[in-house]
């Protein structure tokens, strides 16, 4: 039998006294994409915090290929193919694109693989290369968020969680960001997006929750592309 990649059974997390989660459970297997659906507060940021390593549960598991990882610390969630991107991108307004880019290098010293990484990322999204020496604060939101995922790629992640990327973004942008999900979960890699109900950009992915006051439940909300409609002058 198939063992899945993530296994969450009864969790519960929170912060202090309070539980923000409760009695939360599902299963990814590598290669599947799921959304978790819900408004602001619903506990999608702390769902994806907790699986990071970010946030300690208070109950339940947490399994990773099998073995309990909840009290891993995030940079050893990292090192095992966890690799979070937040709402707000943490991008290095500072830093060029580049820069950014191979910030996301965990624990890998070989040039010519870092080398390869990076350019095997420029070819798919080619604005990394044209916009290689500017300052990731000229970016537009869709080209920021693109660069975020960019970033958590470069560790070679096999299970991405992406933390609302639609928020501020057009939607063309949007859709990229949304194909691009469905791209790498056909390449193998598990993909959790996090939104809010109050952009509904859906897309056929294997599975889809809604979270309601900390608890889960199956949601029939992505079983079909429902993208907004575009402007007229798009």
């Amino acid at each position: 039998m198939r063992m899945p990649l993530l296994q969450i059974e009864s969790l519960a997390a929170g912060y202090g006294k309070s539980d923000v989660l409760d009695d939360v459970s599902f299963a990814l297997f590598s290669g599947s994409l799921a959304y978790v659906l819900g408004p602001g507060g619903a506990g999608k940021t702390t769902l994806l915090m907790t699986i990071a390593g970010l946030v300690r549960p208070k109950r339940g598991a947490i399994r990773l290929d099998g073995e309990d990882i909840r009290r891993k610390r995030p940079n050893e969630l990292l090192a095992r193919g966890i690799a979070y991107v937040p709402h707000n991108r943490l991008l290095f307004s500072s830093l060029s694109v580049r820069d950014n880019l191979l910030a996301g290098v965990w624990r890998e010293t070989d040039r010519p693989r870092i080398e390869a990484d990076a350019a095997r990322l420029t070819a798919r999204f080619p604005f990394l290369q044209t916009c290689a020496r500017q300052s990731a604060s000229r970016l537009t939101n869709g080209e920021r968020q693109l660069l975020a995922i960019a970033r958590a790629l470069m560790s070679r992640p096999r299970l991405l969680l992406l933390d609302d990327p639609f928020d501020a973004l057009a939607p063309l942008e949007a859709e990229r960001v949304a194909d691009l999900g469905a791209e790498l979960a056909g390449e193998g890699t598990a993909v959790v997006i996090a939104q809010r109900n109050a952009t509904p950009i859906a897309w056929p992915g294997e599975q889809a929750y809604r979270l309601d006051a900390g608890r889960l439940c199956r949601s029939d909300a992505c079983s079909a592309p429902a993208w907004p409609p575009l402007p007229a002058s798009l």
